[in-house]
């Protein structure tokens, strides 16, 4: 995750995400699985960053790092 907020997060992803598609996210060690919408999609030199809308609100097991 590049960034990762209470209510959004940014990711590079190989998938064929594109925008409003349904994703489900689970965190490394704790946390419990989350479903997202895709709100942005945006290629660059072959890459592809999505952003993401948290559905059930705020997601208490994101946490940004300094």
């Amino acid at each position: 995750m590049e960034y990762g907020g209470p209510e959004h997060a940014i990711f590079v992803s190989n998938l064929p995400l594109e925008f409003d598609d349904h994703v489900r996210i689970e965190a490394t060690g704790e946390g419990r699985p989350t479903e997202a919408t895709v709100v942005g999609v945006q290629y660059h030199e072959g890459r592809k960053a999505v952003a993401v809308r948290f559905l059930q609100g705020p997601c208490d097991w994101v946490v940004t790092q300094p």
